[in-house]
């Protein structure tokens, strides 16, 4: 299982209050299909990394039993010219979402998110979209700026050693 550098977001919502790593850490960067992206620190399910090509992007999912994928979660690199790459972000939820979303086990470890997640679920389906947009949208946009920071200190770094 892959060890978790966190979601670079609010780790008090959705890394179980412990901090993201502050730096890219070589010891997790060797992935491959089929790992768990625990989306949270120990879990043993949630994200599975479907595609990986570690110079052009890394598709995510949560799986559902005999179906399509409950979510995907893309992240794909696209040079823009000889110096820049942009990092394109995309997310899907099915409409099986829901139901997962409201069931509850007994034992699970009920993190904020996973409050956040059954509120939502409770709702109508164009409250839950509208509302869950917006809060995906902060989080992603937290997390992408954490990803720009940490990429930024490469390059940095890289400029800095001979």
């Amino acid at each position: 299982m892959l060890t978790s550098a966190g979601w670079y977001s609010y780790d008090f919502i959705d890394n179980g209050g412990r901090p993201s790593a502050t730096e890219i850490l070589p010891k997790i960067q060797d992935v491959a299909v089929g790992q768990v992206f625990p989306a949270i620190p120990d879990a043993k399910d949630a994200f599975i990394v479907a595609e990986v090509d570690p110079t052009h992007g890394l598709v995510l999912t949560v799986p559902e039993k005999g179906s399509i994928p409950i979510v995907t979660w893309s992240f794909l690199l696209m040079s823009t010219d000889i110096s820049n790459t942009r990092l394109l972000v995309r997310a899907r939820v099915s409409d099986s979402w829901q139901n997962l979303a409201r069931k509850s086990k007994s034992g699970d470890r009920i993190l904020l998110i996973n409050h956040i997640y059954r509120l939502l679920a409770r709702l109508p389906k164009t409250l839950m979209i509208f509302i869950g947009g917006i809060g995906h949208g902060i989080m992603q946009r937290r997390m992408l700026k954490g990803i720009k920071k940490r990429a930024d200190h490469v390059l940095e770094k890289r400029i800095r050693e001979p």
